[in-house]
This record gives C-alpha cells, sequence and structure tokens, in this order.
C-alpha cells in the first residue's frame, strides 16, 4: 500500500496537532516530507546539530543518551503518532539523545524554519508546542532519577563478610530481645550459683570476666557498624545530590527553550522591534 501522505486528517491524531484548528493542521501537514529508514538505522546521534522533527508514522524509534558512566541508558520508545527530535525543532540547538529505528520507520519530516514561522503567524499554536515539550522534560526527569543506583543495592554490592557479621550484632546488640535474653541469662547464672551445684561463688569473678570480654568485644563491633552507617549516609546523600542536579539541569533547560520561543513570539507581535522592558 503507497504511504498516507501528510494531511490534515492524520495530523489530528497527534498530541500535539489536534488542538489546532482543520486551517492550521492544513497549514502544518504543508510543510511537511515524507522520509523512511530501515531497521536499526541511526536518525541522529546525540550533540548532532538539531533543527528537523520527525513525526512517526509507523514503527518504532529508541531514544537514548549515555550516562557519566558512559553506560547506554534508553529515555523512552516513541510509538506512531509522537514526535521525534521536538526540542532541536524549538531552540536549533544540538540533539539531546540518539535516535535509531528500531524497525522500519515511516516518518513525516518538518523543519525549523517553515515551523518557527508558522508559530509566529499563529501564536496560539506555541501553547500546544510548549505543552509537549514540558511533558517530554518531565519524563525524561523521571527516567534520570530512576537511573541513579539505589543506594542500598550499592552499599550491600560493596559489603563484605565482616561488614555484615558487624551490622548483625550491632543490630542484635541494640534490641530489647538482647536485653531480655542478658538479663535473663544473669539471673540464671546467680540463681544458679546460689544452689548447691554452684561453680562461680559470689561475687562471681566468672560471670564478671564473661561480662568484660562480652563489653570488650561488643564495643569495636559497634563502632564498625556506625562506621558503616556514616558511609551509607554518604552514599545516599551523594545520590540525592546528583538526582537534584539532573532535575536542574533539565528544569533549566526546559526555562531557556521557553524564553527562547516567547521572545520569538514577542518579537512577532512588535513587529521585528524589541519590547522594552520595565
Amino acid at each position: 500500500m503507497p504511504p498516507m501522505p501528510a494531511n490534515a486528517s492524520f495530523l489530528k491524531d497527534i498530541p500535539l496537532f489536534s488542538p489546532m484548528d482543520e486551517q492550521e493542521r492544513t497549514a502544518v501537514a504543508s510543510l511537511m516530507d515524507e522520509i523512511t529508514f530501515k531497521s536499526g538505522q541511526q536518525l541522529f546521534h546525540e550533540r548532532d546539530q538539531g533543527g528537523i522533527c520527525y513525526v512517526i508514522r509507523s514503527g518504532r524509534i529508541e531514544l537514548s543518551v549515555l550516562d557519566e558512566s558512559g553506560e547506554k541508558l534508553i529515555v523512552d520508545i516513541l510509538e506512531p503518532g509522537e514526535l521525534c527530535g521536538e526540542l532541536s525543532l524549538l531552540d536549533g540547538g544540538t540533539r539531546s539523545t540518539t535516535a535509531v529505528a528500531l524497525t522500519e520507520v515511516e516518518a513525516l519530516v518538518l523543519e525549523r524554519p517553515e515551523f518557527v514561522d508558522f508559530l509566529r503567524r499563529q501564536p496560539d499554536a506555541s501553547l500546544d508546542v510548549l505543552s509537549a515539550l514540558a511533558k517530554r522534560i518531565r519524563r525524561a526527569d523521571k527516567l534520570l532519577k530512576q537511573r541513579v543506583q539505589d543506594p542500598n543495592e550499592l552499599i550491600e554490592d560493596k559489603s563484605s563478610v565482616g561488614d555484615r557479621v558487624a551490622d548483625a550484632v550491632a543490630a542484635f546488640g541494640g534490641s530489647w530481645r538482647f536485653i531480655f535474653l542478658f538479663l535473663g541469662f544473669m539471673g540464671f547464672w546467680m540463681i544458679l550459683n546460689a544452689t548447691p551445684l554452684k561453680w562461680d561463688i559470689y561475687p562471681f569473678i566468672l560471670l564478671n570476666l564473661i561480662l568484660s570480654s562480652l563489653a570488650a568485644l561488643q564495643a569495636p563491633v559497634i563502632m564498625m557498624s556506625q562506621n558503616r552507617q556514616d558511609a551509607k549516609d554518604r552514599v545516599r546523600s551523594d545520590a540525592e545530590y546528583r538526582v537534584n542536579v539532573k532535575a536542574m539541569v533539565e528544569i533549566s533547560e526546559l526555562h531557556e527553550k521557553l524564553d527562547k520561543l516567547r521572545g520569538e513570539l514577542r518579537l512577532h507581535h512588535t513587529g521585528g522591534r524589541p519590547t522594552p522592558t520595565t
């Protein structure tokens, strides 16, 4: 079956264009060209120069980035009816992700100069673009937060047998169970040695030796566990810091793109003359 041309009825099913009226969708469709990508073909690479957006008609596209450790992080899987590359379409900047066709993809190409000129003529349509942009930023921010390794998993991976034993001893030694068992043991020891079967007569020198040995061993084990707790807190603090930094970067990029689009619309309303600031 021959590929379906870009028309207003097709764009009506795409969330970015569905709020537009028929005339606006027809104008946008007239700006688009058709293109086909083979399975496994790369549409663009992260940090490539942008300015072109793809509207997926059929097929699936994978968006990914490289994290700080150089590992591939899948940001999203785009399905038919979704946009690919809309960030650089607005600011003309570099690509923020790498896009690869997972299957054969049929798409419509929308270039920045024509689309920005359309937004300048139709300011109401720019609100739909801003909404789609905010949605993508929120979704990327959520995935970035999930990508930060769980501090508890990281701590467990680095824990030795001695570390686990120290944690277990400290947890048991700081519980009511230990207190009740210890009091019961001392009471049993004293009562037993008050009978004719006694082997540790008052003042219970052997019991004192056991208690002193237990305290001497328990103290360094508890200190080891406290040091481990400090290390856990540092790992958790570092993870929270990285999440906050990533969120701040995403929010800053969003504000920058919103300000850029707002400035372009303001220039259009003033006939290309900059408006004075108050």
